[in-house]
């Protein structure tokens, strides 16, 4: 490998505070590197400072020669004139790809790229400026994916894609040559495409080997060390200032060491980190009845997104809803808030259903508000188990502490307005949570502290998501729509819905969803991998409770051994018996082992 990028003693300050202090760090022309960190960490910046957009304030930024760089950011600008000619084989955005004009034609992995991401209807000539964010978002990658490049930085890309296409990228990006350096939130996405993670956090990156999974562990013991570090520094105070405290009445001076090893301790503490604990409010006691959906039609101006649908959700269900872009998801959600209403049919909703509807727009948020009057506009006082908090209190157990609360609306990341939407939406006291793209814009911790919330909330959870891990932690139901008009029950959950993709027809117009054959290489190459996968992991729980047995048994036949130490008829049998256990245990292991493998 060689290096192509080189970070050296950077440093980089805003008005805000400190963003990156004295970090040196190096790309090689072969590495996958997933970026994680807080909102507001420093992530999009140093992406900015990596591909030069950004100057830093110390230090310097390196390139090899000739380094040729394509960058996806997080706030994309295409000219509202432009075509997908322009931009994805023109000069609109980025470089030429081609030549000529024909070349679109003749090359086939432009289609498989715009076929991947789910838009192969799309012509040359389609405008660009009608089009959603999520299709310029998408066009903006295919544009990227046709170009050769060294280093590929793609900021948030499977925002706006589908499962199918989050897994077909996976497989494009894990094919392609050349360095890759992605900021994502989707766990499966970090733990399927890259090698090496980068932790931006306390004005410094650190770097991990592995993905997402591996990351995890690594934190949580580097996090273990920092605990053990932090106790006996504190241990070494106490006996600092007890030393100081002791001494005969007449000592009127203390050894100056003394003093100063205290001072230093008592400097010597760790900067606090941003910390989000999202915690469950008070919830309206929700009846019997949740929603009853009958013969249920909606459309999308000539399009059917559901015909004649009977739907039951009930108190307590958890469910997740897959499909394409463009399947009906979000108008499906809209319905159940009574945003609108279903183009036929009959839609019952329970007398005590109070649901609160988290759409993937940020725009209901009052822009012109600082961040404590948008709390205190929802409510001024909430119940959080046995306490009731005021809205700075309720604020700061949503991770927005001291001067931040007087922070413009308009100011906040994104993540963090996603963050405060989410925070006014419990304080209503909901007991049925309809949750569009919920992991949209928030960081990795936000994430892990959302769905602890929703591991314990009592209510109902209806979530539309392409985050597939959050699906297969948060949901026990998942429904499928594949454009057809129906709603499909999987109990397979994501794998099902995938397999159900591949076998779909080919092409378009035939009543498959428009990203339909989004996923079906990727989908095909995991399919039966996830299926042994999955299997793996449920026979390495059987194992590991195997194991946990025999090696309770292994402890109480030493106890016994030791107890029945003069008695040779008895010590013969015990010992036969352990050797019995220790060998079953020894073989239970290697399956283990095995297992372990194919499990991942």
């Amino acid at each position: 490998m060689a290096n192509i990028i080189n970070l050296d003693k950077v440093g980089k300050t805003y008005p805000a505070g400190r963003i990156f202090d004295e970090v040196s760090l190096g790309v090689d022309d072969a590495d996958r590197i997933g970026v994680v960190g807080l909102n507001g960490a420093g992530k999009t910046t140093l992406l900015r400072m990596l591909t030069k957009a950004e100057e830093p304030d110390e230090g310097r930024v390196t390139h090899r020669r000739d380094l040729r760089v394509s960058a996806l950011p997080q706030n994309l600008d295409l000219p509202p004139t432009a075509t997908v000619r322009d931009v994805i084989i023109g000069t609109a955005w980025l470089p030429a790809a081609f030549a000529a004009e024909h070349e679109w034609a003749g090359d086939a992995g432009v289609r498989t790229v715009l076929n991947g991401l789910g838009m192969p209807h799309l012509g040359l000539d389609a405008p660009v400026g009608p089009m959603s964010g999520g299709e310029r978002r998408r066009i903006a990658i295919a544009a990227l994916l046709v170009r050769p490049a060294d280093l590929l930085i793609l900021d948030e890309p499977t925002n706006h894609l589908d499962v199918a296409g989050i897994a077909w990228l996976a497989r494009h990006l894990l094919q392609r040559r050349g360095a890759l350096m992605v900021v994502t939130h989707d766990r499966w996405f970090l733990d399927a495409v890259c090698t090496t993670t980068w932790e931006v956090a306390d004005a410094t990156v650190r770097a991990y080997e592995g993905g997402y999974a591996a990351w995890t562990l690594a934190r949580a013991e580097r996090l273990r060390v920092a605990a053990e570090a932090e106790s006996r520094r504190q241990n070494l105070l106490r006996k600092e200032i007890a030393w100081l405290r002791r001494g005969p009445p007449a000592r009127t001076s203390k050894p100056k060491f003394r003093i100063d090893a205290a001072n230093a301790l008592i400097a010597d503490v760790p900067p606090a980190r941003d910390t989000v604990s999202l915690q469950r409010l008070a919830v309206t006691r929700l009846g019997k009845q949740v929603y009853e959906l009958s013969k249920v039609d909606l459309r999308a101006g000539e399009r059917t997104l559901l015909s004649e649908v009977d739907w039951l959700v009930g108190p307590g269900d958890r469910i997740a809803i897959l499909g394409a872009n463009g399947a009906g998801k979000t108008t499906l959600l809209r319905v159940l808030a009574g945003v609108r209403d279903p183009d036929g049919g009959r839609l019952l909703r329970g007398s005590t259903v109070r649901a609160a509807f988290l759409s993937q727009e940020l725009k209901e948020l009052p822009s012109g508000l600082r961040l404590l009057e948008a709390v205190e506009e929802v409510a001024k006082r909430v119940k959080l188990g046995d306490r009731e908090l005021t809205a700075a209190q309720l604020a700061e157990v949503f991770g927005f502490s001291g001067a931040r609360v007087w922070t413009p609306v308009a100011d906040l990341s994104g993540g963090e307005r996603r963050r405060l939407q989410l925070l006014r939406l419990l304080a209503t006291e909901p007991n049925v949570l309809l949750l569009d793209e919920p992991t949209n814009d928030l960081d990795i911790d936000t994430l892990a502290a959302l769905e602890d919330l929703l591991d314990s909330w009592p209510g109902t959870i209806v979530v539309a998501s392409h985050d597939r891990y959050l699906v297969e932690r948060v949901a026990d139901v998942v429904y499928g729509m594949f454009g057809d008009g129906n709603l499909v029950h999987l109990p397979g959950g994501v794998d099902e819905y995938l397999e159900r993709i591949v076998g779909a027809e080919e092409g378009f117009g035939t009543g498959t969803a428009p990203a339909a054959s989004a996923g079906r290489e990727k989908a095909a190459d995991l399919r039966a991998s996830d299926k042994d996968a999955r299997a793996a992991k449920k026979e390495l729980s059987k194992l590991e409770r195997s194991m946990d047995r025999l090696t309770q048994k292994e402890a109480a036949l030493h106890a016994q051994l030791a107890e029945h130490a003069t008695d040779y008829t008895r010590i013969t049998a015990l010992d036969a018996e352990l050797r019995a256990v220790q060998e079953e245990k020894a073989l239970i292991e290697e399956q283990w082992l095995a297992l372990a493998e194919i499990a991942g």
